[in-house]
């Protein structure tokens, strides 16, 4: 069983905006069944939990092991498993974990929670962590990560300061924010934006206050950051 898989929901669950449907069906990923079957009821849900699941992260980060295991353990009583045997020959069995609830939300919290229970017994709450840059505040499962992970403040940083030298080509921003993702083996760039703030349209060229944000995948775990240009 991979419960590495399943502890990697919860990050990317604690690292979603969440702010609307759309920020939903992409943390689950469009052509997943969750995103066909997601209500509006599961987001808000999902919300929930996921100020839940960031204690944790928090509690475990700052050395709380107790008040980690605390909230873990009432995590599970909110949504127990239902493990079962899964596989589509007899030489690809394996057990699978889903949610007692009928809701996909519940189903997804249900295996992020276990996953990071079982997580904490394998490693400890150490390896949980939390983004020190206060604009930042993504939460990562390891050290690796953590570290690899500031390569998307230093790509927004790297925009920013191009800009700020006189550089209004938007392509251009979008250029060096995906030269200093590349340069991190553990990163998968998602998408980078340089955006009008108010429409969220792509620009050409930056006259007014914009939008530069950027998703990178590590590993199974999905970050998020942006930055204004004014």
């Amino acid at each position: 069983m991979n419960f590495e898989a399943y502890a990697h929901t919860a990050v990317n669950l604690v690292n979603s905006p969440l702010t609307d449907v759309s920020d939903m069906v992409a943390m689950f990923g469009p052509d997943s069944w969750e995103a066909q079957e997601a209500t509006e009821r599961d987001l808000h849900a999902l919300r929930r939990a996921r100020k839940r699941l960031r204690e944790v992260f928090e509690h475990g980060s700052a050395g709380r092991d107790t008040e980690a295991v605390n909230e873990l353990n009432a995590l599970l009583v909110a949504f127990p498993v239902q493990p079962r045997i899964s596989g589509h020959d007899s030489d690809d069995w394996h057990m699978h974990v889903t949610g007692r609830g009928a809701s996909v939300s519940a189903e997804y919290v249900a295996g992020g929670a276990w996953g990071l229970a079982v997580w904490l017994c394998e490693y400890g709450s150490a390896r949980f962590g939390v983004c020190a840059d206060e604009r930042c505040r993504n939460v990562y499962l390891d050290t690796e990560e953590r570290k690899a992970a500031t390569v998307l403040y230093r790509a927004l940083n790297a925009a920013k300061n191009l800009y700020q030298n006189g550089e209004q080509d938007a392509e251009e921003l979008r250029r060096i924010m995906r030269e200093v993702i590349a340069t991190e083996p553990l990163a998968q760039m998602q998408y980078v934006s340089c955006a009008d703030y108010d429409t969220l349209e792509e620009l050409e060229t930056v006259t007014g206050k914009t939008l530069l944000s950027m998703a990178v995948f590590l590993g199974k775990t999905r970050l998020i950051d942006n930055f204004v240009l004014e």
